[in-house]
């Protein structure tokens, strides 16, 4: 950084916080929760970079964005540098900025933690992606890359979420041809049918994998790969193919009333709300419009049901979770507006029975108080019922977002591919290649659900890994 960006006076130790929507207006609608920086709030907070000569921050970052030198441009007032910079290994920029943990990624490794506040590595870079992209909206286009020489190589990618995008965006890079098959109608995995609008813009989704196809890859809807076609077919008609498929197999409780009208898992509850626009009040979206709500679990996920569930009209809703507030894995920010919000939370509490009437239908969640024991096998204080404490919730809506489990579609039409006890794909830990020969996978389909930035991250390793592949492939 130019000594002209440093702050004058020493090191800036106050975090700029992005402005949100009061939380009393938010809960009536779906609009993002955080509103943007200014470029003045932007440059201001880039300027706080110390731009160190060993970036730890760096070192954070799953994809490896070149930090330091995209917040330095920032601070020159040189945003387009800026988006450049980030673009070398990031093609999703506005979606990292908004939905990755950076508390836990390159935030965390910031130096200025040390004497106050890490820079808001995550905030700068979707400041720097929608500006951009605004920018460009109103005619100043960036310039176009040089074009890449064509490999006479083709990559099929089987699945359209964050791994199968970057490991797209490399591959292309490349000059390999790429063609994505998604089985939704729509690409974009979890970013389209999983984080809600209110999180993650559907438009701003749509616009990132627009850079995908201006760089030449072919995406193919509709189609589900072990039905439409089968793996082995894909193969004959691709030199190297990426299975990018996600954890889309929701995780139950497996306990007595699981089959009430009423209980749903987090992904049908999100799915149906995102696919089927149930956030748009013109759409007739076949979605429960509960009074009631519990969700089960302290993760993203259980956190943007419950909010969902708020926007869309429920009087009560409750996160409910084995262990404390401590322990939930959910973004603290995610926590923080659910509170905001006025989601209720019942730390400690295990569901043992779902409770419905003469028709089938829920109508309590039946819980057990629960108390921290020793650690388990992750760190993690073990729940150990406490006893005769049972007590009831009521609720007509119970959201089950405990975790999911890899797409079977895969191992169950491809008998041949390894898989380990979890379901997940057994890969090369350097290369990600399965045991197939030319075929590799990734992201939560190897690792199960994991973060957006982590399935980026593998959709990059295994885009080395399928160019290697391919450079000794005759």
């Amino acid at each position: 950084m130019s000594e002209t960006a440093r702050p004058k006076g020493g090191v800036d130790l106050q975090r700029r916080d992005m402005p949100t929507q009061d939380a009393a207006a938010r809960v009536h609608n779906f609009e993002e929760v955080a509103l943007g920086y200014t470029v003045e709030l932007a440059m201001a907070e880039a300027r706080r970079c110390l731009d160190c000569k060993r970036p730890n921050c760096v070192t954070g970052c799953p994809v490896s964005v070149n930090i330091p030198g995209f917040i330095r441009e920032l601070a020159a007032g040189n945003l387009e540098g800026a988006r450049a910079a980030i673009r070398e290994t990031n093609l999703l920029p506005a979606v990292c900025g908004r939905v990755c943990p950076q508390e836990h990624q390159c935030e965390a490794l910031c130096n200025l933690n040390k004497r106050g506040a890490s820079v808001a590595i995550g905030r700068l870079e979707r400041f720097v992606a929608d500006w951009c992209a605004l920018h460009e909206v109103v005619g100043a286009q960036t310039a176009p890359a040089e074009p890449v020489a064509a490999s006479g190589k083709s990559v099929g990618i089987v699945g359209s979420g964050p791994a199968g995008l970057a490991c797209a965006s490399d591959l292309l890079k490349q000059g390999h041809a790429v063609t994505i098959y998604e089985a939704l109608d729509e690409p974009g995995g979890v970013l389209i049918y999983g984080i809600p609008e209110f999180r993650l813009p559907k438009d701003i989704v749509r616009r990132e994998i627009g850079e995908i196809r201006r760089m030449g890859a072919q995406i193919i809807c509709d189609f589900l790969v072990g039905r439409t076609a089968t793996l082995a077919e894909l193969r004959e008609e691709h030199d190297a193919l990426f299975i990018a498929t996600g954890a889309g197999l929701p995780w139950f409780l497996d306990i007595p009333g699981e089959d009430l009208v009423g209980v749903m898992s987090a992904n049908e509850y999100l799915t149906r709300v995102n696919l089927l626009r149930a956030y748009d009040k013109r759409a007739n979206t076949p979605v429960p419009k509960p009074r009631r709500v519990a969700v089960i679990g302290a993760g993203n996920v259980a956190m943007d049901a419950a909010r969902t569930a708020k926007r869309l009209g429920a009087r009560e809703v409750s996160i409910v979770y084995r262990r404390s507030r401590a322990e939930a894995p959910a973004r603290h920010e995610e926590l923080e507006h659910a509170e905001e919000e006025g989601i209720r939370f019942q730390f400690l509490t295990q569901p043992v029975e779902y409770l419905g009437n003469d028709e089938g239908r829920l109508t309590a969640l039946r819980c057990r108080r629960m108390e921290l024991g020793e650690p388990d096998e992750r760190g993690r204080p073990r729940p150990v019922e406490v006893a005769d404490s049972e007590f009831d919730i009521p609720v007509d809506l119970a959201i089950l977002a405990i975790g999911q489990s890899p797409n079977p579609m895969i191992k169950d039409t491809t008998p041949e591919i390894e898989v380990s006890r979890r379901g997940t794909l057994v890969v090369e830990p350097e290369t990600l290649a399965t045991n197939l020969p030319g075929v590799f996978a990734g992201g939560d389909a190897v690792t199960g659900q994991a973060t957006v930035i982590l399935a980026m991250g593998a959709g990059r390793t295994a885009a080395a890994g399928i160019a290697a592949w391919l450079s000794q492939a005759t």
